[in-house]
């Protein structure tokens, strides 16, 4: 098999402006892509120069041509046709869906950067997240306490701790870090990208704990609150309803099943119904090669939940 890199520098990016180009150069080496910049004037790489009349070209390896321009047409705006491309704020969706803007820009990009950006840079000049991740746990742990405290004053001291390692966990952080799109602006080295890096759940609750910490280190403890309260509200009003958050229906039934020795349940797909928008899936559980219910879903996960919980009612189990 042959090597895409070998295949020699690919032009994805130019511009007569050497500022845009400088921005665009910055924007690729901060998400690990390594970056040739060449001047049609004068045919050379490192160190360049260009002048009005001049073009500026960016190239980088043809295995990163695809990553590249994703990351390139995913921070600029079109201005017409006539006009350079100007590359917008990379933080500034982000800033939008956490309705907070940033005194100090610094240190969002730093909550954003992940240990294996920081790794790959050879000047030392790049600090990663993990002690912002560290005081981001703090600071969620503390607002949630108080927040269980004073909402929750009838839950004894086991049922808060319960559900406070419920609302902090890996699982629910990552959820909470997916609706806010928080893995499109993680900083990752290379091989972290490679490998799916922004879809992990550990990075994404790693990244939305260091975004808390930065929100309380410009903005104080209010405003690290009032993001939290905001993040959580819908979850916290779950658990007043029902006592709980996020009812696995699926472990459920597992264990009611290992307690009466019976083998694990299996979930087969029974078909979808609707158009590809608005799909809905219908999933049947059965136990010993038997089918006991079923559920649907927008998704399969979502589908094998609802036949899960059907299951346990027919087993006699209130949810």
């Amino acid at each position: 098999m042959s090597d895409p890199d070998a295949a020699g520098p690919v032009v994805i990016f130019s511009t007569q402006s050497d500022v845009e180009a400088t921005v665009v150069k910055g924007l690729l080496e901060a998400h690990g892509l390594p970056v040739m910049l060449s001047s049609r004037i004068s045919r050379t790489v490192f160190p360049f120069t260009a002048n009005e009349l001049g073009e500026v070209r960016i190239a980088v390896s043809a295995g990163d041509v695809d990553e590249a321009r994703r990351i390139i047409d995913s921070h600029r705006t079109e201005l017409d046709s006539r006009k350079v491309v100007r590359l917008r704020d990379e933080f500034d969706s982000l800033q939008r869906a956490i309705e907070y803007r940033f005194r100090d820009r610094g240190l969002l990009e730093h909550a954003m950067t992940h240990t294996s950006r920081a790794n790959e840079d050879v000047s030392g000049g790049v600090a990663d997240n993990e002690s912002l991740e560290f005081l981001g746990d703090a600071v969620l742990g503390f607002v949630m306490a108080d927040l269980l405290f004073r909402q929750f004053p009838d839950f004894n001291e086991g049922q808060k701790s319960k559900l406070k390692a419920t609302l902090v966990s890996t699982t629910t952080l990552a959820r909470q870090a997916e609706r806010l799109d928080l893995g499109d602006h993680l900083i990752l080295g290379r091989g972290e990208e490679k490998t799916g890096g922004r879809r992990k759940q550990a990075l994404l609750a790693d990244g939305y704990e260091a975004l808390i910490a930065a929100l309380y280190l410009d903005g104080g403890i209010e405003q690290a609150r009032a993001f939290i309260l905001r993040e959580f509200e819908t979850l916290l009003g779950e658990a007043r309803r029902t006592g709980r958050v996020g009812q696995d229906y699926k472990s459920s039934l597992q264990e009611l099943l290992q307690s009466r020795d019976d083998p694990l349940p299996e979930y087969r797909l029974a078909g979808t119904a609707g158009p590809d928008h608005s799909k809905q899936f219908q999933v049947v559980v059965a136990v010993r090669g038997e089918a006991i219910a079923e559920g649907s879903g927008a998704s399969k996960k979502e589908a094998e939940q609802d036949a899960a919980r059907a299951a346990l009612e027919k087993f006699g189990i209130e949810n």
